[in-house]
């Protein structure tokens, strides 16, 4: 027969392992460096430059370590590029210039450098980790800025992750280091058009709940654009 001890011993260990399991997953720490590029075609260029874009600078700090969205439907820009620069990043007087026959290609462009989680986790994410099965992901882009001293509340509420049901295969959330005007940057990945759609209407039910998500963020935000986009590359 076993002690009182042990049984109490054994309750706990119980409680301790059921309360890891079905904690909510945390974001994952912001500890590397993205370039974060947002470009507009010039007039008739649009497939020209996607295919500009695809390909990657002979310079890049971490071959391979990017992805490139297409817009779809939302913000007037119609590629995103988002590229991963290691802990650190470094700008030089030389800049970047685009070779001569891509250089007519933009109509304009902005950049912006943010932290975000080391590459495994980003790729991982965003289903670059195994990029032939994710081939039909649908991401939606979203960029925050928050209202005058509400940037920790509307962090707080940009990191609560979705449930299990709630059709997103993968979240990443970005804050703002130098650049554009936004202070956070949040991908939402999907499997499939059919899943993105299914989590729009089940998520209508939730919006005016008083700790949903719709709610929160317009407690603490001035500004924010969504843009669903596909992925173009990898």
């Amino acid at each position: 027969m076993k002690s009182t001890g042990t049984l109490l011993l054994a309750l706990f260990l119980f409680v301790a392992v059921s309360a890891v399991e079905n904690a909510p997953a945390q974001a994952a720490a912001r500890t590397d460096v993205y370039h974060v590029y947002f470009a507009k075609a010039a007039l008739g260029k649009g497939a020209e430059e996607g295919d500009f874009l695809k390909k990657q600078g002979p310079n890049a700090p971490m071959p391979g370590h990017r992805i490139v969205l297409r817009h779809q439907d939302g913000e007037d820009w119609d590629y995103a590029v988002i590229e991963h620069l290691g802990t650190t990043a470094t700008v030089t007087a030389a800049g970047n210039p685009p070779p001569g026959n891509a250089r007519d290609l933009n109509a304009w462009h902005t950049d912006t450098f943010a932290n975000g989680p080391a590459w495994p986790d980003f790729a991982k994410a965003m289903g670059l980790d195994d990029a032939a099965k994710s081939a039909g992901s649908v991401y939606v882009v979203s960029v925050y800025r928050a209202a005058p001293g509400h940037r920790d509340e509307l962090e707080k509420s940009l990191a609560q992750l979705p449930s299990s049901t709630g059709g997103i295969a993968g979240n990443v959330l970005m804050q703002h280091l130098e650049g554009g005007p936004w202070h956070y940057l949040a991908i939402a990945r999907y499997n499939s058009w059919q899943d993105f759609a299914t989590s729009e209407k089940s998520s209508v039910a939730d919006t005016l709940k008083p700790d949903g998500g719709w709610l929160a963020i317009r407690n603490h935000s001035t500004y924010h654009n969504d843009t669903i986009t596909d992925r173009i590359a990898p």
